[in-house]
């Protein structure tokens, strides 16, 4: 019977995971397996990938197949070096204690790379916080100071609207009195203009009772 070690798809809608299983090659993609070896989350950052490693290299020695992407997650978690070296070792090239060192070796530097990436990926979201935070406060500073450029604005605006209605009424003022004073100055033309006819006339009233 072939056995292949591919994905098996769950998961909801946009946002699967996958498990990584030993199952019959004739079988459906989703259909039964015959040993479920790991998974594989795709949604975290870095991707979740956790493998029985002893149990893909049995399945690996007994002919299995991985498909494409089963083949990178095996590698990337150590499982194909594993069978290489014990190839060696069968072969009596390596002892098992050479497997084992060259393993662990090979386990602790992909560890430290994982954990490298991790940091890095913490200290560009601590970045990425900070910036979000500067800008922020960017923002409500300027938004402060275009509310008290506003409100600076509005009250330059009042003050000449105000300058303006005193401006209007000293106006209207001047006028009033520019005409009390032309009326003024009729009144008087008229008292003086009464004033030198009222001897004249009292002249001419004389000189009638004279003659």
């Amino acid at each position: 019977m072939p056995v292949k070690i591919r994905l098996q798809r769950h998961g909801k809608k946009g946002k699967p995971f996958y498990w990584i299983v030993a199952a019959d090659a004739r079988s459906k993609r989703d259909g039964k397996f015959l040993e479920k070896l790991g998974i594989y989350n795709p949604n975290t950052n870095p991707a979740t990938i956790d493998l029985n490693v002893d149990g893909a290299v049995k399945w690996l020695t007994n002919g299995a197949q991985p498909s494409d992407t089963a083949k990178r997650l095996l590698s990337y978690k150590g499982a194909l070096l594993k069978h290489h070296l014990l190839g060696g070792l069968r072969k009596g090239a390596l002892t098992e204690e050479q497997v084992a060192e060259k393993f662990n070796a090979w386990v602790a530097e992909k560890d430290a790379a994982v954990a490298a990436k991790v940091s890095g990926l913490t200290q560009e979201q601590e970045v990425e916080k900070a910036q979000a935070l500067e800008a922020e406060a960017a923002a409500e500073v300027a938004a402060a100071e275009a509310a008290e450029i506003a409100a600076t604005e509005a009250a330059a605006a009042a003050e000449v609207a105000a300058t303006e209605e005193v401006v209007a009424e000293v106006a209207a003022t001047e006028e009033v009195v520019a005409e009390e004073a032309v009326a003024t100055e009729e009144v008087v033309a008229e008292e003086v203009v009464a004033t030198e006819e009222a001897p004249a006339e009292e002249a001419a009233g004389e000189e009638t009772k004279e003659a």
